[in-house]
Formats: C-alpha cells, structure tokens, sequence
C-alpha cells in the first residue's frame, strides 16, 4: 500500500537572467588623441523585491586610460557608475510564499565593449549580465511505500572464520612444567 506525503522544502521559485547595456559621457580636460584601454572594477550590487519585480542596485568604476597632445602624453579618466535595474522574474505557478529570499549573481561581470572619442568627451558603452534566482517554500509531494523492505540475509565466509579462529587460538594455552619427571 503506497500514499502520497508533503513536504514543506526551500526551493528555487523563480529563476532569469538579462543582459544589461548602459552607455556614458564623460568630458576631461584635455582632448583625447587615442583609447589606450578601459577597465570596469570594484562591481557590487543587492537586490531586493518591490512588488512583484526585483530591484537591482549596484556600482562599479569603470578606468580608461587615453594618450592626449599627439600621443605624448596619457592619463587616466576615473567614473564612477551606479545603477539601478527593475526586472520581472517569473515565478513558479504552484509557488507561495511570501518572504522570498533574492538571490543575484554577476553572470557576466561588466566590460567595456565599446570606447569612443567625441570632442573632449569619451563615450563609452559597458555591458553586464546578472543572474536572478528566488528562493522560497514550495510543497513537494512524494510517494511513501509502506510495505516494509524485506531484509537481507548476511552469509560470513566459512575460510575467513576458520582462518580467524586459526590466527585467535594459542597451541601452547596449556603449559606442562616437569619435575623429577612428574607434569605438574
């Protein structure tokens, strides 16, 4: 005879990713002759739920390094960057739970895709994907066998007792002592 059980389980409810593009201007002082490199560090980011859609905020800083003045000079452009990203994940139909823990991972961390010289201005276009997973309590049904599983029969290896009965049993248990050719 077989029933069905619930379990109550934390579980991932609802799960997404998206690919994100922002695109920035940031004017220096001097007019930029060449892009000599861009690197996006210190990303950090949360989330949390509003409504039902998840907010995403978070920063990085984002360094590009550019030669002024024909190439003879360089110098270093520093921006910070903070965001704030709304998105919709779809949760599981048979889901309900109403504290949900967010979780949000860097998929992609943000890079520089494109780099542009406008003027005294670099624009510049970096891109990231985030991964949206939320975690809360589903119920799980599972079948239960009650019929009692039959047990095995254990069979020791008749040569292995032997031969621990062998190594266990000492020939000399009885000690004979002789005097005046009497066994005491």
């Amino acid at each position: 005879m077989s029933s069905y059980k619930e379990i109550v389980t934390k579980a991932v409810i609802g799960k997404g990713k998206k690919t994100f593009t922002t695109t920035s201007k940031k004017g220096v002082d001097t007019k930029p002759t060449t892009i000599l490199g861009c690197w996006v560090i210190n990303h950090q980011f949360k989330g949390q739920k509003q409504g039902d859609s998840i907010i995403i905020d978070g920063s990085y800083d984002v360094n590009i390094w550019y030669s002024y003045d024909n190439d003879t000079k360089t110098e270093v452009l520093k921006d910070r960057n903070t965001y704030q990203e709304i998105v919709n994940v779809r949760r599981r139909e048979d889901a309900d739970s109403d504290q949900e823990e967010i979780i949000v991972r860097s998929l992609k961390q943000p890079s520089c895709v494109k780099v542009d010289i406008e003027g005294n201005n670099i624009v510049y276009t970096i891109e990231k994907e985030l991964g949206i997973e939320l975690v809360g309590d589903l119920k799980v049904k599972i079948l239960i066998d009650e019929e009692e599983e039959p047990w095995d029969e254990i069979i020791e290896d008749p040569g292995k007792v032997e031969e621990k009965i062998d190594e266990e049993v000492k020939e000399d248990f009885i000690k004979e002592d002789v005097i005046d050719n009497e066994v005491i």
